[in-house]
Formats: C-alpha cells, sequence, structure tokens
C-alpha cells in the first residue's frame, strides 16, 4: 500500500509543528505533503495536493474548518477529514457528523489514540479500493484473505490456519497485510472483530459472553480486556454509554461529547439514522 497523503489544517504554528514532529508518520505509512493557516489557504492546498488525510481544526481564519470540509466534500468526496479541535461544544460535534468526518478530537492530542485512527482509516481506504481489483493480483489475494476472515470471525484465525486454507505461507500472507492495507495481521484481526462487537453491542440484546464468542474470543475477560485497550471503555460502559446518548434526544445531558462521538462515528449512518441502533438498549 502507497503512504497516504496529509495536510494539516491549523493556525497555531506550534500546532502543526507538534504534529510533524511528536507523531511518527511513517511508522503509519503516512506522510505530510502540506499545511495551511487559515480556510482559504487550505482550499488551495487541498486543490494543488489533493491529499489522502486533511487534519483540520475548526476555529481557524477567514473561514472556518467545517466550511472547509464542506466545500471540500463536492469536489473530494472520498477524502477523510479528521477533527482536532479544542471545542467540545455539541453544535460542533453534530455538525461535523453531518459532514461524515473520520474522526473528531480534543487537544491537547493524544497521539498512541491518533494513531488508532490513522491505522482504522487505512483499512477504511483498503476496504473502499478492493471494489475494484484485477483477478490473480496480490490485492485479489487479499481481499480473498480478507473476506474469509470476515466470514468466520466467530472461529479461529491465525496466520497459520490461514496459510492452510489458502495454500500459501505465513510469511507471505504477513507481508501482503503490510504491502496492500498498511497493517499488520494481528492489528487487522483485532479491528475487524472490535468492529462486529460494537455493531452486536448496540443493536442486540446478546449478553457480553455471547458477543465475546461471536467475535471470536472463546474467554469473554480476554475480550473485555482487548476491548477496552482499542475503545477505551469496557463492553458494558460502551453499550451503556452508547444507549444514554441515543436516548436523550441529541442533547449532551449527562454524556460526555466524546462518548457521543464514540458511540456515533462507529457507523456511517445519518445521524437521525442511528436511532434504529438502540435496540439493544431496551
Amino acid at each position: 500500500m502507497r503512504k497516504l497523503r496529509v495536510v494539516l489544517v491549523d493556525d497555531e504554528i506550534m500546532i502543526r509543528e507538534g504534529f510533524k514532529k511528536l507523531f511518527d508518520w511513517g511508522a503509519h505509512d503516512c506522510e505530510v505533503v502540506g499545511e495551511a493557516a487559515d480556510g482559504v489557504e487550505a482550499l488551495g492546498v487541498i486543490d494543488s495536493m489533493v491529499p489522502d488525510i486533511v487534519i483540520m481544526d475548526i476555529n481557524i481564519p477567514i473561514m472556518n474548518g467545517l466550511k472547509v470540509i464542506q466545500t471540500s466534500r463536492l469536489k473530494y468526496p472520498d477524502m477523510a477529514f479528521i477533527v482536532v479541535s479544542g471545542y467540545d461544544d455539541f453544535s460542533y460535534c453534530r455538525e461535523a457528523l453531518r459532514l461524515q468526518i473520520t474522526d473528531y478530537i480534543l487537544k491537547p492530542v493524544d497521539y498512541e489514540e491518533f494513531g488508532n485512527t490513522i491505522d482504522h482509516l487505512k483499512i477504511s481506504i483498503f476496504e473502499k479500493q478492493t471494489k475494484n481489483v484485477t483477478p490473480g493480483s496480490e490485492a485479489s489475494t487479499i481481499v480473498g484473505i480478507v473476506r474469509y476472515m470476515q466470514e468466520h470471525l466467530a472461529e479461529e484465525i491465525s496466520l497459520n490456519v490461514l496459510a492452510e486454507t489458502f495454500h500459501l505461507s505465513a510469511q507471505y500472507i504477513s507481508q501482503l497485510f503490510k504491502n496492500e492495507i498498511g497493517v499488520n495481521f494481528l492489528a487487522y484481526l483485532t479491528t475487524i472483530r472490535m468492529e462486529r462487537a460494537k455493531k452486536l453491542l448496540v443493536s442486540t440484546q446478546l449478553s457480553i459472553a455471547e458477543i465475546s464468542e461471536r467475535c471470536g474470543y472463546a474467554d469473554y475477560r480476554v475480550f473485555t480486556k482487548v476491548f477496552k485497550k482499542t475503545e477505551g471503555s469496557t463492553p458494558s460502559q460502551y453499550r451503556r454509554d452508547f444507549c444514554r446518548s441515543f436516548s436523550i434526544r441529541f442533547s449532551m445531558g449527562p454524556i460526555s461529547y466524546k462518548a457521543w462521538m464514540k458511540g456515533a462515528l462507529s457507523y456511517n449512518l445519518p445521524v437521525h439514522d442511528k436511532i434504529r441502533l438502540t435496540n439493544g438498549c431496551r
């Protein structure tokens, strides 16, 4: 997988320099190709560089970040936008979600959390690109492997299992994940298992143990530990936060914007459609 091109947009030069120097872009197969300090400059840089990812502050001069995203979406519907802002006001979060941003991160930035966001984004980009692959190519091979993993998520999945199933070496498959998706095998497996878990948590009334089994974890305690490490809360807490956030008519109420956004961004749906996912909250 080629390196993803990134543009940084923030009116504070220290923030932009911090992103460039404190985050290991190379380790995540990314490169910063441009930066801007205001909205108009941002539109120019986006047009000239056509990046894969734009890291965007909201409160920037001349044209605010949300307007930049809205304008850019008309030309580049597949471009990914990550909002990094000091604003935790719900109206900003709701508007950002309406514009289908990838994530909304508060300053000061937790670079480990930011790295997880980038890795999830790489997987999303890969899945979009796999719609048009050449049969017999390495890309088509990894597509077949990924499809198998998604269809057998409740079963044991390892490099050795995949090697035996597809008559390839485990080392070759491991390299395919890095080359074609940009993340290693275990990171990809954990990501799709956690995505399945989040969907089951908010759309069903299955117990944590049942969800654990459906996501390939025989021991629910291991599942809970992995979930908390990747999502920042236990499965039970995630379900409660999601249910509470969508039972208060989108007012922030007692729940933090971060918990609301975390649940809402789990699905690429319009805001009003997310209410339908609360069947598991009853």
